[in-house]
């Protein structure tokens, strides 16, 4: 399979209308933990650019991908990308060991270009101790079952944890999420901004 990107960044405005743009900039500045939801195709890469794009240039920025697709037009970026096993099975290199490496690495800001594995237990356990303003994206119909996705993709990886902790380690660790949808002409959107209140579960 080929991706192909647009030759120049897109910006936020063309995800949103002003008012949503404010919104969505004045999350990345507060440093909330954000996850981008949406189906395939929808746009979700192409938002964590424009995202990534609203932080201040002094930070360092992380990212963690499977495949190198996000370009940031930052001074001070460091990228890490996996590696799959050689045929003898050895030197494989996962999110998860990608994750406990960036930690090591003094980041400002963990920009992972999805999530979908053992890795989410690593990134959850990274934002719950202090790595804040961190961004990511996550395959789901909706915000709800972005937030559920991840607390089934922990569960998988450590099945001895009760449902309500897991729950709560997720709440705690996601501040909102922005879901993007693409419509039947093409067109790709923001379509919910939800925030994560910890005592209640989400609400728009």
């Amino acid at each position: 399979a080929i991706r192909r990107f647009a030759a120049a960044p897109v910006p936020l405005e063309a995800f949103a209308a002003p008012t949503v743009v404010a919104l969505l900039c004045d999350l990345v500045h507060r440093r909330c933990n954000i996850v981008v939801s949406g189906a395939t195709s929808s746009g979700k890469t192409t938002l964590l650019n424009a995202l990534a794009a609203q932080v201040e240039p002094h930070a360092r920025i992380i990212t963690l991908e499977d495949i190198a697709e996000l370009r940031l037009g930052h001074p001070h970026v460091v990228r890490l990308e996996t590696r799959d096993a050689t045929p003898d099975g050895v030197g494989e290199v996962t999110l998860a060991d990608l994750l406990r490496a960036a930690l090591r690495l003094r980041p400002d800001r963990l920009v992972v270009g999805e999530v979908r594995g053992a890795e989410a237990v690593q990134l959850l356990h990274a934002l719950n101790t202090g790595h804040d303003g961190s961004l990511s994206t996550v395959h789901a119909n909706g915000p709800l079952d972005a937030l559920e996705r991840l607390a089934a993709l922990v569960v998988q990886a450590v099945g001895n944890w009760p449902a309500a902790a897991v729950r709560r380690h997720v709440e705690g660790a996601i501040d909102a999420v922005v879901h993007v949808s693409r419509s039947a002409g093409g067109t790709r959107m923001v379509s919910e901004v939800v925030e994560v209140v910890p005592t209640t579960g989400a609400t728009t």
